[in-house]
């Protein structure tokens, strides 16, 4: 049992689902809906803008940018981040389905022991008695419970910036049958990208920026056992297991790709930007990806702004998302639209020492993703650890509103 659990750990830490590009799970981003374009004041630009690498130790700095002075002060970031994510409303109704359908079972079994009868006989007649449970299990037929992690290591300070990060998720499913349920994991497989780029402001308020990454993926087939049959899924787990292990540093899977972004400073209080990313050369373990090209706008108002021991941040942003993406699914227009806001204010600091020593800062934010609400929070303890939560949703389905699944979203952040 414990060899099974080792494995279903390894799966869990080395596996994607979702068959698109590479994907950094941003907290901060996906907790305003995924808006970041034009925002990019922080390591966030790597993975969204290039060109925002050139506001790191501009904003809040009175001497290198006067009219943006205001801002709370960043110099850079330097951090190592582990998060993982999954839909834990289903998980919850789920296990609730599965526990009724335990108890029929049980129920059913000690009947038939008692009076000499057939389970099967006993079973049948009990489901004929609890119509609303066999809808339940219906509606759960072929349900993914899928469950992410991500794994980030980042530095980026002005004009320059770099990480590498791994992206994976596993999607167990259970296929509802009477007699004999299959548990099955759909296709998953990880993704490791390094990456790195600059910026560089060509005239006043108006940056470039690009950089190259190199990307692996890795994914497996199907897995699908009964649950009766304890050796089946621990014999399929190995050979999964031996499929990752022993292919996870094939060389020939690497695919080579380049970001580029535009970011404009049209006022001292609005950003706009605009980024084309995944460009990849070839494809990645046989799946071709269309570029992601986004624009965006970030308006940040003077007056909520402070750039004081106990700074303050304001952001209000708006994306156009994968422009590019027309194609058969998620075609609507709504479900290319990201909206969000955040405030972050420093709560306990050392007023000597402005803005360079934070004690303690929050973070509140919001939105809606492609038509999904999405919030997070974020609490930064001495300016080295960070601790984030987000909740979004993604479209499973052709349009928004179809097959929603919300995701839940937890990461602790140590470093500068």
């Amino acid at each position: 049992m414990k060899k099974v659990l080792l494995i279903l750990i390894f799966v869990l830490t080395t596996t994607s689902f979702a068959a698109k590009a590479p994907t950094h799970r941003s907290i901060r981003a996906e907790a305003m809906g995924n808006a970041h374009v034009a925002l990019v004041d922080d390591k966030e630009a790597i993975y969204f803008n290039y060109a925002g690498l050139t506001q790191i130790n501009r904003l809040g700095n009175y001497e290198l940018k006067p009219e943006q002075g205001y801002y709370p002060r960043n110099r850079g970031d330097m951090r190592l981040n582990l998060g993982g994510a999954g839909p834990f409303q289903t998980y919850f109704s789920t296990y609730n389905v599965a526990k009724d359908l335990q108890d029929i079972y049980n129920n059913a079994r000690d009947v038939a022991n008692a009076k000499g009868l057939s389970p099967s006989n006993v079973l049948m007649d009990s489901l004929a008695g609890h119509p609303e449970l066999v809808h339940k299990i219906n509606s759960y037929d072929h349900e993914y419970l899928s469950m992410k992690i991500k794994m980030d290591a980042e530095l980026a300070f002005h004009n320059f910036g770099g990480a590498f990060w791994v992206d994976g998720t596993i999607a167990p499913y259970l296929d509802a049958g009477l007699f004999l349920p299959q548990i099955a994991i759909d296709t998953f497989y990880v993704d490791a990208v390094a990456q790195a780029g600059g910026a560089y402001e060509i005239i006043d308020g108006l940056s470039v920026g690009g950089g190259l990454k190199i990307a692996k993926r890795h994914k497996v087939d199907i897995i699908t056992v009964g649950i009766s049959s304890y050796k089946n899924l621990q014999d399929s787990l190995e050979d999964r297991y031996h499929d990752v292990s022993d292919e996870l540093f094939d060389l020939d899977a690497i695919s080579f790709g380049m970001d580029l972004g535009i970011l404009y400073q049209l006022t001292r209080e609005v950003r706009l930007g605009t980024s084309l990313r995944d460009i990849y050369f070839k494809s990645l373990a046989g799946d071709k990806f269309t570029p992601n090209w986004t624009l965006g706008v970030n308006y940040s108002p003077r007056f909520f702004n402070k750039n004081t021991a106990f700074s303050r941040k304001f952001n209000i942003a708006f994306d156009y998302a994968d422009a590019l993406n027309a194609g058969d699914r998620n075609y609507k227009t709504f479900s290319h639209i990201n909206f969000g806001m955040e405030v972050e204010q420093t709560l306990l600091a050392w007023p000597s020492y402005s803005n360079i020593f934070r004690a303690l800062a929050v973070r509140l934010s919001g939105g809606f993703k492609g038509g999904y609400p999405a919030a997070g929070f974020a609490v930064e303890a001495l300016q080295f650890f960070t601790v984030e939560f987000a909740t979004w949703a993604e479209e499973l389905g052709y349009y928004t509103g179809q097959d929603e699944e919300r995701i839940y979203m937890g990461q602790l952040s140590i470093g500068f």
